[in-house]
């Protein structure tokens, strides 16, 4: 009707006023969740460590503005394990690198998100982190999971865990620090074993580690959906090996294998 209500007239609804895509809180990687929460975008922070050092040790009470005991992460792929760490242990400072860039940015963009401020991650060699840039007994702990085992005999020479390496190790962390080893190389393995014991009150670890069941690296998620053995251990600097000691007896190993 003229001037009367038309009940088959609709006023236009308003356009929704767009609202921006909200990142998923929780990541997850082949089922498993990446430990931490992508937290809201103004409490992001920088956790790559971009410039080194010319010559000389890294400043690490400068680098991260206070000083608390440090935990170092070699190796670290894309993060897993310095991400759940430094997010559980927010009194500890976490020192995490791969010789990967790619790696590393997908470590660096989870950790900006998480607002990790007790980690930064870096591109270097492992063995130059520890000989070159830690300074000597900084560290608290040291945490090297799933080295390249270099089946090949022609390149075992480029493992990382030699006598020298691992006197670096002693060197760099504190009395009473602690090494952390772990790989899925039964081969390596025995390896390993014998030598780490050599330099820590070394024990094999039986199980999975209680932080993280479903594996503390992407590595290990991987080899145990594969079914494969991993194989743990951790050991401590014990009073009576000093740096000195530790070098000369790298340096007795080594020439017994000449």
């Amino acid at each position: 009707m003229p001037g009367g209500k038309n009940r088959y007239f609709r006023r236009p609804e308003k356009p929704a006023k767009s609202q921006p895509v909200a990142l998923p809180r929780i990541e997850r990687e082949m089922g498993v969740p990446i430990p931490g929460e992508i937290l809201p975008q103004d409490q992001w922070v920088q956790t790559a460590l971009k410039k080194l050092p010319e010559s000389g040790h890294l400043p690490i009470h400068d680098i991260f503005g206070r000083k608390a005991p440090l935990v170092v992460d070699l190796g670290c792929g894309n993060g897993r394990f310095a991400l759940g760490s430094a997010w559980s242990r927010k009194q500890m400072d976490h020192l995490a690198a791969d010789i990967l860039p790619v790696v590393i940015r997908y470590a660096t963009r989870r950790g900006n998100q998480r607002g990790l401020s007790n980690l930064r991650f870096l591109v270097c060699d492992a063995s130059k982190l520890v000989s070159d840039l830690l300074p000597p007994g900084s560290t608290a702990e040291i945490h090297c999971y799933h080295p390249q085992p270099y089946d090949d005999p022609r390149m075992r020479g480029q493992r990382l865990i030699t006598p020298t390496f691992l006197a670096q190790c002693v060197r760099a962390l504190e009395p009473g620090g602690q090494f952390f080893v772990q790989t899925d190389h039964a081969g390596y393995w025995s390896v390993i074993r014998e030598m780490v014991a050599r330099f820590f009150d070394f024990n094999e670890r039986i199980g999975r580690w209680n932080d993280s069941p479903k594996g503390r690296t992407r590595r290990e998620i991987h080899s145990l959906k594969k079914r494969m053995p991993i194989y743990r251990g951790q050991g401590i600097v014990s009073a009576q090996m000093t740096a000195e000691k530790a070098a000369d007896l790298a340096k007795v190993i080594e020439a017994s294998e000449i």
